[in-house]
């Protein structure tokens, strides 16, 4: 197996290969210093890693069922968006690397971010990993979106911004400058084709977030429409990570398939335009971050909502439920927590490893 040092070093000759003069080189080195900031960080900047080596660290999940799954599955990658109705809805809100694997890595990984971001003062790593587990079963066999107009009151205040965090939300976009060289122009043309007629001037600005995205561009839209400012985002797109390791011939992007699954409430603006992928940024749009809010982001409540969620998105299959439920009973009553726990541990030694290469 190559060295984490040398798996990196090939990922980004591939992120060259396919991006060229577009990818940010600045942002490259931003990624490189999260990973070696904690374990945390470094499992979300690697999923490409967790792709290569998942089955030598867990082979037993290789003939697990397959269906369409997220891939890129952590703490942080839930979050909020308005659907059609206007309505606030909760859930996984990045795709970027979803593709056709075994059900359980999804699982697996969520389980290990958690453990990895757990503290002295967090539940127990059994309490973690049982409520993603009992989460996802009533997700499998009774899925729905989670709607928080009405329900789920405790989340729905921890996510609602207040009015000062609002303003600081739309100076933060105002105040980012303009990059030193015009947008390419499928950025440029899919960020026109998202916002509404009448809106005012603007010109496209690249903006840096994320984790394990960095490296590629985005650009936002910021404009005003009818008497209010308004935002778009646009991030290319390329093959998941996944799909790169284990089935190099599919290049489909697969984020808006599984995005607007059957058992989802979609954001009617998360939109793929070629090869970039369009979104609306709004207040509206947030998600709880462990080091803001640690709490409630590792209570037993989270957890089991983030493995319901899950369950909501691999039911896009009718029939994936119950040939999953058939495996999970076919396994040991420790399976995710066995997993889970050593997949915190082999990335908890490579971030090491990175760590002191670096």
């Amino acid at each position: 197996m190559a060295t984490i040092t040398q798996s990196s070093a090939r990922y980004e000759v591939w992120l060259r290969s396919r991006l060229g003069a577009d990818l940010v080189e600045e942002d490259l080195t931003r990624k490189h210093m999260k990973m070696r900031a904690n374990s945390f960080a470094f499992l979300r900047a690697t999923y490409w890693r967790f792709a290569e080596t998942i089955f030598d660290i867990c082979p037993d999940f290789a003939n697990a069922p397959q269906l369409l799954a997220i891939g890129d599955t952590h703490l942080e990658n839930f979050g909020t968006w308005r659907d059609v109705e206007g309505r606030l809805v909760w859930g996984a809100n990045d795709f970027d690397d979803a593709a056709v694997m075994p059900y359980a890595l999804d699982l697996i990984r969520l389980a290990a971010s958690a453990l990895l971001a757990l503290t002295d003062s967090g539940p127990p790593a059994e309490t973690v990993v049982g409520a993603i587990l009992t989460g996802y079963l009533r997700g499998i066999q009774t899925p729905m979106p989670v709607i928080l107009e009405r329900d789920h009151k405790t989340l729905r205040n921890a996510l609602i911004l207040p009015d000062g965090e609002r303003r600081k939300f739309w100076e933060k976009f105002a105040a980012l400058p303009v990059g030193t060289r015009p947008a390419p122009a499928a950025y440029a043309e899919a960020l026109q084709a998202s916002l509404p007629d009448g809106c005012a001037a603007y010109v496209p600005r690249p903006r840096t977030a994320g984790t394990g995205s960095l490296g590629r561009p985005r650009f936002i839209a910021y404009t005003d429409w009818q008497g209010g400012p308004m935002l778009r985002e646009a991030k290319a797109m390329l093959q998941s990570a996944w799909s790169l390791a284990h089935a190099p011939d599919d290049h489909a992007v697969h984020a808006t398939e599984i995005a607007d699954g059957r058992m989802r409430c979609a954001d009617p603006h998360y939109k793929l335009i070629g090869s970039v992928l369009v979104r609306r940024l709004s207040p509206s749009s947030t998600k709880i971050e462990i080091d803001r809010n640690p709490e409630l982001l590792l209570s037993p409540e989270m957890l089991d909502l983030m493995g319901f969620e899950i369950g909501n998105c691999h039911v896009n299959d009718p029939a994936a439920g119950l040939s999953i439920i058939r495996d999970i009973k076919a396994r040991k009553a420790d399976w995710l927590a066995t997993a889970a726990k050593a997949v915190a541990a082999a990335v908890s030694a490579e971030q090491k490893a990175w760590s002191h290469a670096s």
